[in-house]
C-alpha cells in the first residue's frame, strides 16, 4: 500500500472516530445552551479547564505512538506489549496528578476572577469529571496503541457505538425528563462519565479476546516496574505534555480570561472554541496517520520513506485546512444561529468567526510539525516555543489587547482580541517547527 493511500486511509478512519467524540462535546454545548445561558457559561468554563488537564495528561501517552510504532515496523512484535504494560504504571501518575487538580479548581477560578455565581456549578461539574478521567485516560492508551499498528477503526468504532448513548444521556440528564430532573452542565457530566467507563470496558475486553492482538502479548502478566524504561517513556512525555498544556492553555485559559466580559461573551467564546476544536480534529487526523507511517519507516530503517511521508502529511493538512477555513467564512451565520437563539450571542459569534476561519489554517500545519518532531525524539523545543509564542504571544498578547491596548490599538474587551493575537502567534509557531523538523530530518534519527 502507497504511503499516500495508507495515510489518507487511516486519517479518514481517526477523523471519524474523532469526530464522533467531538460530538459528545457539541451535544454538551447544545444541551447546556438550550437549558440556560447560565450553564452554558459554566460548561465553558469547567470544560476549559477539564480540557487543559485532560489533554496535557493524555498527551503524556500519546507520545508513546512513534515508540510502538518504531517496535512495529522492526518487527519486535512481544516488545510491543511489554512497553504497553510498563506504560500503565506511567499511566496510572497521570490519573493521581489529574483527579487531584480537577477536584482543587478554587485557587484558579479565583486567580481568574471568575463570578462567584457560576464558581459553584463550575466546582460541581469538575468533581463529577474527575470520577470519569481514569477511564477517560486508559481508553486514549487504548487508542494510542491502534494507531501506533494501524489499526484505528477497532477505536473508531467504539467511539462511533458510543456516541447515540452519549447523546441520549446528556438530553436525558441534561434537560430532563422520564422521572430525571433536569441539571443542565451538571447533567452532561454524568453522561460522561457513564460513557468513559463504558468505553474503557468494551476495550480492556477487545485487548483479551480480539486475535489481532495476540502477537503483541498484550493481555500478559504485569511486570515489576521497569523504571529505565519508564523514565524514558516520560523523557519523551514530560515535554510533550508540557508543549501541549501550553497549546491547548494558551486558548482555553481565554475562556476564564473572557468570563468577566460577561455571560454573552462566555457563551460567544464557548462556540467559537467548540468549533475550533471540531475543525482541528481534521489537521490532528493526518498528522497522527502521516506521524505513525514515519515512525514506521524509521523502525524499518527506511529514512527516505519517512521523510516522504512527512511531505505528504504536510500537503494534506494545507489542503484541508484551506478548505475548511473557507466553509467557514461563508457559513459563519447561520452557523451561529445552530448554537444560540438569543441575538446577542449570534451578533457577537458572526465575526469572531473571522478569527476562527484564519487561526485554523495556521493551527495545522503547527500541529502536523509537533507530531512529526517527536517522532525524532525532538520535544524540549517545541515546548519552548509554545512557552514563549502561545503563552506570551497569543494569550499574553491577547490580554492586554482585550484590557489594556496594545501599540495603536485601544481596549477592545471582546474575546476577539484573544482570537487575533493567538492566530498570529500560530502562524508564527508553524513557522519555527518547520525549521526544526528540517534540521531533524537532515540528522540521523535516534
Amino acid at each position: 500500500m502507497s504511503d499516500l493511500k495508507f495515510i489518507s486511509r487511516q486519517a479518514a478512519t481517526v477523523l471519524v472516530g474523532q469526530l464522533a467524540t467531538m460530538a459528545y462535546g457539541v451535544t454538551d454545548t447544545l444541551v447546556a445552551g438550550r437549558y440556560s445561558e447560565t450553564s452554558l457559561a459554566a460548561l465553558s468554563i469547567g470544560s476549559s479547564v477539564y480540557v487543559s488537564v485532560f489533554v496535557a495528561l493524555m498527551a503524556v501517552l500519546q507520545s508513546l505512538q512513534p515508540i510502538w510504532a518504531e517496535l512495529h515496523g522492526a518487527g519486535r512484535f512481544a516488545a510491543v506489549g511489554q512497553s504497553f504494560r510498563q506504560a500503565l504504571y506511567l499511566s496510572a501518575a497521570t490519573m493521581v496528578l489529574g483527579i487531584g487538580l480537577l477536584l482543587s479548581p478554587d485557587a484558579l477560578l479565583r486567580w481568574t476572577q471568575v463570578p462567584a455565581p457560576l464558581q459553584g456549578e463550575v466546582k460541581q461539574y469538575l468533581a463529577i469529571l474527575a470520577l470519569a478521567l481514569p477511564p477517560a485516560l486508559l481508553f486514549r492508551m487504548y487508542s494510542t496503541l491502534n494507531q501506533s499498528l494501524g489499526w484505528p477503526r477497532l477505536v473508531t468504532w467504539l467511539q462511533i457505538g458510543a456516541l447515540p448513548v452519549k447523546v441520549a444521556l446528556s438530553i436525558w440528564f441534561g434537560l430532563g425528563g422520564l422521572g430525571v430532573q433536569a441539571h443542565g452542565a451538571i447533567g452532561c457530566a454524568w453522561a460522561t462519565l457513564l460513557v468513559n467507563y463504558g468505553l474503557l470496558l468494551v476495550a480492556a475486553t477487545m485487548l483479551k479476546t480480539q486475535a489481532d492482538y495476540r502477537p503483541y502479548r498484550i493481555w500478559h502478566k504485569l511486570e515489576a516496574p521497569q523504571w529505565r524504561q519508564i523514565g524514558a517513556f516520560a523523557r519523551q512525555g514530560i515535554p510533550s505534555s508540557l508543549a501541549i498544556m501550553v497549546e491547548v492553555t494558551s486558548f482555553t485559559m481565554m475562556a476564564l480570561f473572557i468570563a468577566r466580559q460577561g455571560v454573552v461573551a462566555s457563551a460567544s467564546h464557548q462556540i467559537a472554541t467548540n468549533l475550533t476544536a471540531v475543525m482541528y480534529m481534521v489537521p490532528l487526523a493526518i498528522a497522527i496517520s502521516a506521524s505513525s507511517r514515519v515512525s514506521f519507516w524509521l523502525g524499518a530503517g527506511d529514512v527516505p520513506r519517512a521523510r516522504h511521508a512527512i511531505r505528504l502529511g504536510y500537503a494534506m493538512v494545507a489542503v484541508m485546512a484551506v478548505l475548511l477555513s473557507a466553509t467557514l467564512f461563508f457559513v459563519r451565520g447561520p452557523l451561529a444561529q445552530q448554537y444560540s437563539q438569543n441575538p446577542q450571542v449570534i451578533a457577537m459569534v458572526v465575526p469572531l468567526l473571522l478569527w476562527i476561519a484564519l487561526y485554523h489554517l495556521f493551527d495545522g500545519l503547527q500541529a502536523s510539525g509537533l507530531f512529526f518532531l517527536r517522532c525524532f525524539r525532538v520535544t524540549i523545543a517545541p515546548m519552548l516555543v509554545y512557552s514563549v509564542l502561545l503563552w506570551g504571544g497569543g494569550l499574553g498578547g491577547g490580554y492586554l489587547l482585550a484590557y489594556q491596548g496594545l501599540g495603536p490599538w485601544p481596549a477592545q474587551n471582546h474575546p476577539q482580541a484573544f482570537w487575533a493575537a493567538s492566530a498570529v502567534a500560530m502562524g508564527v509557531t508553524a513557522l519555527i517547527f518547520m525549521l526544526l523538523l528540517r534540521k531533524a530530518v537532515n540528522r540521523k534519527p535516534a
